[in-house]
Order: structure tokens, then sequence, then C-alpha cells
């Protein structure tokens, strides 16, 4: 699947912030099974400072200073993408859950790859036993790592209830838990949780779904905003494995991966710190348009304001 995908994030300020400093990540970069083409970046006010960087897991930052007075701030992003269908896997194939346990602690490995950075307790995923004991249910002595992990997924879809209303984006794992009720970023946080607390390897991944579904299918949660789902590390011969808890789906060609990390904190859209007083308001608008395969890779480019750089939103809630 090609997709041109179009992100909105606009910021309104009740006076004026005379300085502010950001971190964006609103462009998706290429990884395995996709390959961007083309992106680009706008932002009002016009930034005076622009600093582009790759963070650990291989982010695309855009590190920005405005120093000009706004109540108003205004990011406007495009890239054009193209997503291979994922490989169909046997969940029952592959090594167990404990083999894959052990491998990661014997792991040596360090690279940004590596599970060894997604197996432990990070700033919004620490360890709950609630959660570990609700997620040990699905992982049984013996029991293969993908059908484990696949079965917890479902789980989560099943018991808990997508509820925009019921949290927000600071909302601890433990009390979506609870609630039994959420939306991506929670389900995502919740079932990484889960796994962690059983030793295994699971990463946060944000990114976006196709707005519009193929004929006959049903469209699917989260396809409006920024989405979230799991990353499982499945063992050296299956690899990582991506699981949408929200929809109950293995991640293939519908979904666009943004940013990876530990958790939310590491993928959040747009962070930094401003000069200012009052209240804010955060407004959001995604686009995920399928394109045809003869489409030309290079996007139209017009008003181009700051330079090419990658984005989301940190206020939002994913989902």
């Amino acid at each position: 699947m090609r997709y041109d995908i179009h992100q909105t994030t606009a910021y309104s300020y009740a006076q004026p912030v005379p300085v502010a400093r950001h971190i964006l990540r609103m462009v998706p970069v290429s990884r395995p099974g996709q390959r961007v083409t083309d992106s680009h970046i706008t932002v009002d006010p016009e930034p005076a400072e622009w600093v582009e960087t790759r963070d650990f897991f291989g982010n695309l930052v855009a590190h920005i200073r405005l120093e000009t007075a706004h109540t108003r701030f205004t990011v406007r992003s495009s890239a054009r993408v193209q997503v291979e269908p994922a490989p169909e896997r046997d969940p029952a194939g592959g090594p167990s859950w404990e083999q894959v346990r052990e491998a990661v602690g014997e792991s040596g490995d360090l690279s940004p790859l590596s599970p060894v950075h997604q197996a432990y307790p990070s700033p919004a995923v620490p360890l709950r036993a609630e959660i570990t004991d609700w997620a040990r249910k699905s992982f049984p002595a013996g029991r293969p790592m993908l059908e484990a992990s696949v079965e917890l997924m479902s789980r989560l879809y099943d018991e808990f209830a997508y509820d925009s209303r019921a949290t927000d984006v600071s909302t601890p794992a433990i009390e979506a838990f609870e609630m039994r009720r959420g939306v991506c970023q929670d389900f995502a946080h919740i079932m990484i949780t889960g796994l962690r607390g059983l030793g295994l390897p699971a990463a946060y991944v944000s990114g976006f779904l196709r707005t519009e579904p193929p004929p006959g299918k049903e469209r699917l949660q989260g396809a409006d905003a920024t989405h979230a789902w799991v990353s499982v590390w499945c063992g050296e011969e299956i690899g990582w494995v991506g699981l949408d808890p929200t929809n109950a789906l293995v991640v293939s060609s519908d979904h666009v991966v943004l940013a990876v990390g530990r958790d939310y904190t590491d993928v959040a859209p747009i962070g930094g710190v401003l000069v200012g007083s009052g209240r804010q308001k955060l407004s959001v608008a995604v686009d995920v348009i399928p394109m045809p395969e003869e489409t030309p890779d290079a996007m139209p480019r017009a008003g181009i304001a700051g330079e090419a750089g990658g984005m989301d939103d940190a206020t939002e809630n994913p989902g």
C-alpha cells in the first residue's frame, strides 16, 4: 500500500507566548517493511532555530525555537509512505515464551533494535502485579510466544471498552486497567506492562491507520488521529511482530509507523517549554489516503516554513 499522510496540529493560547522551545516528532522514517519516499513539514510562526536529529531508536526529531510572540502554534506535516504487507506467521510456531525470556536475559546486544531495551520498566510502564497476573493467564508453560501474545491482545480487546472520554494522555496504565476503559495509548501501555512483568520484550509504537477501510471491511478504531500499538519480540527467527489491541489485529499494511520507543514518553509528538500563562486548546486532524500505484513518489511542495522534519503532538491522547 502507498499512502499520502497529512496531519495538522494546532495550539491556541489565551495569552500571547513570547518565546517557546519544542521537540517535534511528526514525520515517519523508512524502516523494515516501510519506505518513506517524501516528507515535509511547515511550522507557523516560523522558527528562529531548527535542528534535526535522530534519537536512539531512529525516530526523526526536530528541535525548534520560536521567538515571535504568538497566540497560535500550528504544525502541518505530510509524507508519502509505501507499506509492505507483513509476512504471514503461524502463531503456534516459533519459540516458547520461556525461551524468549531466556534469550533476552542472555543477550549482550545493546543496539537500537535489541529486545533488551523493551524488557524492563520505563517511565510510563512501571511493573504492576495486578496487570502481570492478568496477562499471565495467556502464558501457560511451553506456549509459543506469538500465540500467547495474540491471545493477550484479543483478551484486551474483548474485556476493555474503547472510550475516548475515560482517560487523557497522562492517565497511568493501572487506572485504565482498573476502569477497563481507555484508548489506544492505554491499551498499548497495559499490554506492554503485562508482557514486561513476565520478562518479555514489548515496544510502544505510534503511527497512523488508513482513514477509509477497504471495501467490505469495518473502519478501524483510532483512524482519525495518531494511533498506538505494541511490537512484540518473538525470538530471533520471527523477530518483532506488531499487535494492535485496540482493533485485535496483527499489524500489516493498514498501519504506518511514525515512531518507536519504550512507551509514550519516548514518542510524544510535541514536547517542550513555553513562556506564558492562561489556558491552551489543542486540535488535531489526520488523513491517511491510499494512493494509486502509478502515483509519482515526489509530493507537491508549497508554502514550506521551517525545514523538512519530524513531529506529532504531545498533549494529544493517541487512539
